[in-house]
């Protein structure tokens, strides 16, 4: 009796939390539908009006044609697909792209996963694309989304004022960069604190009481402000 092959998991990009791969019609379009007429998730978003399946059947039978985007589907290392994000209008003359995101299971905010996916598809756009520089923007209202942009290495270069009217106010549009050389320095502060805590968790600071004179040797546990 032949075994079946189990069907391998493709992964086009891999994080700590999160692989990154190409979406699927057949088995995302559901949840992108739920998650594009979800208020929760809708209120960050410039679209006011629902999403029907047909619309969104036709943006994902559009993807092969849009040559100077990536769009990939974000999934937990368990399997669960939480989210999509991309890159859009890639100049391949300036080097140049426009970043979006959105994680549309709620239970998944605020638990680095997005971060985790970001800065895997930075290192895709600085070391594979040859990018030089990505943009974004947020409205002002999305806090979450905010931080995770700066956690990455964005600064804000300007805001559009009252640009995008939701739950019942008129917000700023957050515009935001990051060049290569600076995601790197936030690549490599990441790398620094979980170093760190890894010596803490090998127990160094367990032998520090033990032994005062090894804490002036030792690694300084750096600040998590980034």
């Amino acid at each position: 009796m032949e075994r079946k092959q189990e069907q391998q998991k493709i992964v086009f990009l891999e994080g700590e939390k999160v692989i990154l791969r190409p979406l699927n019609k057949a088995t995302d379009l559901q949840n992108c539908v739920r998650w594009m007429n979800d208020p929760e998730v809708l209120q960050f978003l410039s679209r006011v009006n629902p999403v029907s399946f047909m619309e969104e059947e036709e943006w994902f039978d559009n993807l092969a044609n849009r040559h100077d985007d990536i769009l990939l589907a974000i999934e937990t290392k368990e399997g669960r697909f939480i989210g999509v994000l991309g890159l859009h209008n890639i100049d391949r003359v300036n080097r140049t792209a426009i970043h979006g995101i959105s994680i549309g299971e709620k239970d998944y905010w605020g638990k680095g996963y997005g971060t985790d996916a970001g800065m895997v598809l930075l290192n895709f756009a600085f070391n594979s694309l040859n990018l030089r520089k990505v943009r974004s923007s947020v409205i002002a209202l999305n806090k979450r989304s905010l931080n995770y942009h700066l956690k990455c290495g964005y600064k804000e270069i300007g805001r559009a004022r009252e640009q995008f009217f939701t739950n019942g106010s008129y917000w700023d549009e957050i515009l935001l960069g990051v060049f290569k050389e600076e995601w790197e320095k936030t690549r490599q502060k990441m790398a620094d604190y979980a170093d760190d805590v890894e010596t803490l968790q090998d127990g160094y600071y367990e032998r520090c009481v033990e032994s005062p004179s090894l804490e002036s040797s030792g690694p300084k546990i750096k600040s998590k402000s980034w």
